[in-house]
């Protein structure tokens, strides 16, 4: 037994690391949110980008742990350094990353606006490489904490065997708290960039906690002959060689499963939680909660010595993996509650048995635990990248499910005959294993198949295309949230900006295609038309919603490119009459103030030709401040602006300009439009508005005072460094209690 001071020291001890590890999980998490952000930005807000980014995240992590694994007690053993000392120099690389990764993003995109379309495969091949190497060193740096950590505490503590558990268990607390603190407070606070330098005096302080506690020359563990290259040491015992190797096997899959069902799960829960940052990061919440929960109950059954064996969780987790299937049915609910539920007893159990199989594989040796670690990681990796560009494009929501889940059965037969699934444990698990696997193949349906009948879905590696409906009611969702709908106002955003002009336009374009009523109409003057989209599969769904779409897209002035809308602003030389802009609904969504930033506005200034119209839609449905940062961003970009409400009840038209360009009457409105534009604005329309000048002069008698849309806080204001639009939380909340 150590002596009461050694022991209150050993305890003071693990304190701190435990706090060392909460930070390091809450910056890790901060600031693979934010690198994500600048990435959309700099790269095109395309499924692509975000793989990479989740991807070299994972990556550099693995690798980090292999390589530190196997330098981290060498290192001690020749320089007489603690290994807690190489710990503080990896938290003083990652805290320089907030500096250097916004300016190597930068960077690169300036670098890659030659490189093609955002769909090319040149441009795809090279930014991913210059977007993994921004991110990559940090992320090695990352991965490199385990193990040295692991290292330092054999120094200490020769006969220590579960301290991966311990750093694990801290880790996700860490990235738990992180997902809450960055999506609800430090971004709406801090803005992008302050999170970023928030985060990294966080890095600076505990690298400099971890070298004042290396103070001293440090010596390293013995060197034994249980290396992780044949067997492992696990609780005081030899792990032999077939179950170490099933061990790493199972770790590889739990993370693949795991990684690659959080990419399913966030497209197939979209319809319920919708597509705002706080639903996805609840998502991920949720996640981190239940792998917190499995790993503090592993630790407290290691403090009891009653750690369940791999056979019975494994047992488990063939039958668990299926709720997600089974319980996201339509037919049962769409409770957003009832689907977070769903994941939160597969999460438990691995958050279980993860941390036990590296303890196992590790037995506290830095080397073993890099090495299972790095397996865990890169089953990660795959993970995302077989769910975004092979199972989801191929089989839907629902089957990729039930293609991630199926290993598990697989690996319940090694354990099979294990003591601990002896008699009516085996029958059970067999049982229940068999009936949610029959109930997810043939009787299950998932969100994305829960439309009307006859409904056309299109998939691609960024998004489920549902078209659906007849005539007027036909009806676009993309990841199960509506776009838009054959409606009058889509024809306003093309015409009425195009009537502005004074003389005849020559070219147009509309960023966010959507059911393509905006392009048909600007395509109606005969003039250079472009519409830019982001997902291939709502292009291709276009001639679902116009039977003329194929006339329409045979003319030569007539194209759709996909492409993200800031991208193409960046790489285009083309200049344009009138620039129209449709944000995908609704105002929160997460991305959206791409489209409505101070810096967006300076793209569109660029590319408008003299005299030219901006046209931005805000679809409503945000809080009164979004609508006035939204104008403010506007103003402050564009000395003359003007608004009108929609005639739709619902929803604004902004108009911008360089110069002052007064709005024209119903009836000079109407004659500037060719024979074809006057047919199209009232194809839609009925009584005395199918007369172009009544329904144009109601158009016009819509304008609203932009002064009244102003905050007198000039603060109030979209950038991309602060989406207000999207991180409202406490906002929302100040005003809440202010109404009381």
């Amino acid at each position: 037994m150590l002596p009461q001071r050694a022991a209150m020291s050993a305890a003071r001890r693990q304190r701190v690391l435990f706090v060392l590890f909460f930070v390091s999980g809450l910056c890790g998490l901060a600031y693979q949110v934010v690198w994500l952000r600048l990435a959309f930005a700099a790269f095109g807000i395309i499924t692509p980008v975000m793989s990479v980014v989740i991807s070299v995240f994972m990556l550099g992590l693995g690798v980090g742990s292999w390589l530190a694994g196997r330098v981290a007690q060498p290192f001690t053993r020749r320089t007489g350094r603690s290994a807690l000392w190489l710990y503080g120099v990896a938290e003083v690389v990652i805290g320089l990353s907030a500096f250097v990764v916004p300016v190597l993003f930068v960077w690169g995109q300036s670098a890659l606006l030659d490189a093609g379309s955002l769909d090319s495969a040149r441009y795809l091949v090279l930014s991913a490489l210059v977007l993994g190497g921004a991110i990559l060193p940090w992320c090695v740096a990352m991965g490199a904490t385990y193990p040295l950590v692991m290292a330092y505490v054999r120094e200490v503590d020769h006969d220590e065997t579960t301290s991966f558990s311990f750093l694990y268990l801290a880790n996700v607390i860490g990235a738990m708290t992180g997902t809450l603190v960055t999506a609800l407070i430090l971004i709406e606070v801090l803005g992008l960039r302050g999170t970023l330098l928030a985060c990294a005096l966080g890095n600076f302080g505990i690298a400099a906690v971890a070298f004042a506690m290396s103070r001293g020359r440090a010596v390293a563990p013995p060197v034994t002959a249980t290396t992780a290259g044949s067997e492992e040491v696990a609780a005081g015992s030899v792990l032999p060689r077939r179950e170490g190797r099933l061990a790493l096997v199972i770790l590889f899959f739990t993370g693949l499963a795991s990684m690659g069902a959080e990419v399913v799960w966030i497209r197939n829960f979209t319809p319920v939680l919708n597509t705002m940052v706080y639903s996805f990061a609840l998502i991920l919440f949720v996640y981190l909660l239940a792998t917190w929960t499995g790993s503090l109950l592993y630790r407290r059954h290691v403090a009891r010595e009653r750690v369940l064996s791999t056979a019975t969780l494994v047992a488990i987790v063939a039958c668990v993996s299926w709720l997600p299937v089974v319980l996201t049915d339509p037919r049962l609910h769409q409770s957003g509650l009832g689907l977070l539920l769903s994941v939160f007893p597969f999460c438990f159990v691995l958050g279980y048995l993860t941390p036990k199989l590296v303890d196992e594989y590790a037995a506290g040796s830095p080397v073993g635990g890099g090495r299972a670690y790095a397996i865990n990681v890169f089953g990660s990796i795959v993970g995302p990248l077989v769910a975004s560009y092979l199972l989801l494009p191929l089989f839907g929501a629902r089957m990729a499910l039930v293609v991630l889940c199926a290993p598990f059965l697989l690996l319940l037969v090694p354990y099979w005959r294990a003591p601990s699934l002896a008699g009516s444990r085996r029958l059970v698990a067999a049982s229940a294993a068999a009936a949610l696997l029959l109930c997810s193949v043939f009787v299950s349906r998932s969100l994305e198949e829960g439309v009307v009948e006859g409904a056309e879905v299109r998939r691609d590696h960024t998004a489920t295309v549902i078209s659906a409906g007849e005539g007027m009611e036909k009806q676009l969702l993309v990841n199960g949230i509506g776009m838009t709908l054959l409606l009058p106002v889509t024809k306003v955003m093309g015409h009425m900006p195009l009537a502005f002009l004074e003389t005849p336009p020559e070219r147009a374009a509309v960023i966010c295609l959507g059911m393509g009523g905006t392009f048909r109409s600007l395509a109606s003057w005969g003039i250079d038309t472009t519409a830019i989209e982001l997902v291939q599969s709502v292009r291709d769904a276009f001639p679902f919603y116009f039977d003329d779409a194929a006339e329409v897209l045979a003319s030569d002035r007539a194209r759709i490119v996909v492409d993200d809308g800031r991208r193409f602003l960046r790489r285009t030389e083309e200049r344009f009459d009138v620039l129209t802009i449709d944000p995908a609904p609704p105002v929160q969504a997460s991305g959206s103030s791409l489209l409505y930033s101070a810096e967006f506005y300076e793209l569109v200034k660029a590319r408008l030709a003299p005299r030219g119209v901006l046209h931005h839609w805000y679809p409503g449905g945000g809080d009164l401040v979004t609508l006035q940062a939204v104008a403010r961003s506007l103003v402050e970009a564009f000395p003359h602006v003007r608004a009108y409400r929609s005639v739709e009840g619902w929803g604004m038209h902004f108009i911008a300009t360089m110069e002052d360009i007064p709005p024209p009457d119903a009836e000079t409105f109407v004659a500037r439009m060719p024979e074809a534009a006057r047919l199209d604005l009232v194809e839609w329309n009925e009584g005395e508005r199918r007369d172009p000048v009544v329904f144009a002069r109601e158009i016009l008698s819509l304008e609203m005072p932009m002064e009244r849309l102003l905050n007198p806080d000039t603060a109030i204001e979209i950038t991309d460094d602060s989406p207000m639009n999207e991180y409202y939380l406490l906002r929302y909340m100040r005003a809440q209690l202010g109404g009381r």
